[in-house]
């Protein structure tokens, strides 16, 4: 799978507006680990606040970190795939 199928980050977060998204470029899987660096740095905060008793943010959170990382693998599996492509050609068979 390739295209926005393949990456759920597809898209652009409005600012102001966890979680909703509109239609834009798919992004490289540099520019989702560093997404899921500032989710991981907002997690951090968020408990070093005291917000970690806040369970359905850390919930949201945490959900958003996993989908976010797992996008991430995909990401790099992919880029790694079609740079292995360029070099030798397809794979057949």
């Amino acid at each position: 799978m390739s295209g926005p199928e393949a990456n759920p980050l597809h898209g652009c977060a409005e600012p102001g507006r966890r979680g909703w998204r509109s239609p834009c470029r798919a992004m490289t899987a540099t520019e989702i680990h560093t997404h899921l660096d500032r989710l991981r740095a907002e997690r951090a905060e968020a408990r070093a606040i005291g917000l970690d008793e806040v369970r359905l943010y850390m919930a949201d959170l945490q959900r958003e970190i996993e989908e976010c990382r797992h996008a991430y693998v995909r990401a790099a599996v992919a880029e790694i795939a079609t740079m292995r492509a360029q070099l030798t050609g397809p794979l057949a068979g």
